[in-house]
């Protein structure tokens, strides 16, 4: 169905028909000018993200489906890199002639599903036209108690620097994709080449390209991290559970070392970390090595990773070492000895921060 049939109010009917409120501080969401929210007693938090189709997400290997769960994560992370719990959600979409309703029923169904696992209301957004193709704008409010917010700038000298999860994986799941993307485009040139040479009979290419399979056996967690992003607000509760509030916290979107060199700026602290400490699955350090790249140079700078990173003061050390899926990469210095990288064979090195960059 296009969605032109259907018009700017009856897409956006059709789509939030049958939402209703799960937290009691949604007194009103989509149907009126604006959602009416209530915070007596917590301090209110906000987070937006606008996703790029051609610079985020590449719609020849990502269903809207998967896309419509990673846009509404991603933004539910940042909730919980501040310690906090998100509750509302708007978001709105720009759009070509090429998507049809279903298409932007596939991509709520997605949104959705990550909303509803962590309790997470969508009260509202826009929709409007696109000549350039998807454009994907998402706010996630949420709330936390003032003494209970955990901001980038609160490490201090001897904290331990603390991740959760693996890192690199999800860098290596997108390196796995435009690399079969690649392959399958080479497939169609060349299908293109014979056709226009008159070398085969017309339509005989058609058969093996529409027969491609990808290469992925052996690599799923991999894909799996890139296209299904989960946000780790099951760390935020075992930290809770465990009575440790870290110093700084972030979330891992753009690169450990990006992030990390963001703490420390902000904290005016330096930091040493140990490369042997930090986490990698054995998924990773395979396809890494298929790819003659380094997997440490993969872990510290691959972003999309969306796991915790975050300091904790020296004395939480025993509680940290008993938490499942945290691991203790370093601690936290003086700001005049830099940010130091020790490798395997106890050489030093300056940290760089050479995450995502979209600009």
């Amino acid at each position: 169905m296009e969605i032109a049939s259907l018009g700017e109010f009856g897409l956006i009917d059709r789509l939030t028909q049958d939402i209703k409120p799960k937290n009691t501080s949604t007194k009103y969401g989509v149907g009126d000018d604006c959602a009416v929210l209530h915070y007596p007693d917590s301090e209110v938090l906000v987070t937006t993200d606008m996703l790029m189709e051609g610079v985020h997400f590449d719609l020849t290997y990502i269903d809207l489906q998967h896309l419509g769960w990673k846009s509404a994560m991603v933004n539910i992370s940042d909730i919980f890199a501040m310690n906090g719990t998100p509750r509302q959600m708007t978001v709105s979409l720009a759009l070509s002639k090429r998507f049809t309703v279903e298409d932007m029923e596939q991509f709520y169904s997605g949104l959705r599903m990550a909303c509803d696992k962590w309790g997470v209301d969508i009260v509202g957004g826009d929709t409007t036209s696109s000549y350039t193709g998807l454009a994907i704008s998402i706010t996630c409010i949420g709330e936390a108690r003032k003494e209970d917010i955990v901001y980038r700038n609160g490490a201090r000298e001897t904290d331990l620097i603390c991740v959760s999860g693996d890192l690199g994986a999800a860098y290596m799941g997108l390196q796995l994709l435009e690399r079969e993307k690649a392959v399958y485009y080479q497939m169609v040139e060349e299908a293109k080449r014979k056709a226009t040479s008159g070398s085969v009979p017309s339509g005989s290419s058609a058969g093996a390209i529409t027969d491609f399979q990808p290469e992925f056996s052996g690599k799923e967690y991999l894909l799996q991290r890139q296209l299904k992003t989960e946000a780790r607000g099951d760390i935020i509760q075992r930290l809770h559970e465990a009575g440790i509030r870290p110093t700084a916290m972030m979330d891992i979107s753009d690169g450990l070392s990006s992030e990390l060199m963001h703490i420390c700026k902000q904290s005016h602290v330096g930091c040493r970390i140990f490369e042997k400490q930090i986490p990698i699955d054995y998924q990773t350090a395979v396809m890494a090595e298929e790819l003659n790249m380094n997997v440490t140079t993969c872990a510290l700078n691959g972003g999309e990773d969306y796991e915790l990173l975050f300091t904790v003061p020296i004395g939480d050390h025993e509680k940290i070492e008993q938490l499942e899926d945290v691991r203790l990469i370093g601690h936290i210095t003086q700001e005049s000895l830099g940010h130091v990288l020790v490798t395997r064979d106890d050489q030093e090195f300056e940290l760089k921060a050479q995450g995502w960059n979209p600009l």
